[in-house]
């Protein structure tokens, strides 16, 4: 089933998340629900999907990235969710063009940490250490400030920027 993914200007992207316990991790209804988010973040297609970004405040991403391109740092990851992630930065900050499912059809320039630890729980509820660098590093803080209510616009200080639509929709919010 494919999800309906929010664009820019829905307060759901600003809302932030409730933590998910290892019970509900486990639940038949998020596992269904991470494999619809799989199926419509595959479609749309992206390297990451955060709960938000489908209209649920909860602190659940998915990722996954099949490209392999070395000049920018990028290798391919496998699928897996973070769940209640907690972000350490570290290493220096580069600055690499970056797009949004929710911002359809833009991109910018955004400075961001070459190296994360990321600690969460998997899909199945079990504690999981993450050290990142380079492109997954950039994926893991862009789902993360999804989980907070950021987007990558934030980083260049333009919170106000929205579609026309959702502007007209929530009335520029």
């Amino acid at each position: 089933m494919l999800l309906k993914i929010v664009q820019v200007g829905d307060p759901i992207l600003r809302a932030g998340t409730q933590p998910l316990g290892r019970d509900e991790i486990r639940s038949a209804e998020i596992q269904q629900l991470i494999e619809w988010m799989r199926e419509t973040m595959r479609d749309a297609p992206g390297v990451g999907l955060a709960a938000p970004q489908i209209g649920l405040p909860l602190r659940l991403a998915i990722i996954e990235d099949k490209a392999d391109a070395p000049e920018l740092d990028r290798k391919p990851v496998p699928f897996h969710v973070i769940v209640n992630p907690t972000l350490t930065l570290g290493g220096e900050m580069v600055e690499q063009m970056e797009g949004c499912l929710s911002l359809d059809g833009f991109q910018a320039k955004v400075r961001r940490a070459k190296a994360v630890k990321v600690e969460a729980l998997s899909h199945a509820g079990d504690p999981v250490t993450i050290e990142a660098d380079g492109w997954y590093a950039r994926i893991l803080q862009h789902e993360i400030d999804h989980l907070d209510g950021h987007l990558y616009i934030d980083r260049m200080d333009t919170r106000t920027f929205t579609t026309v639509r959702n502007s007209l929709r929530f009335g520029g919010q």
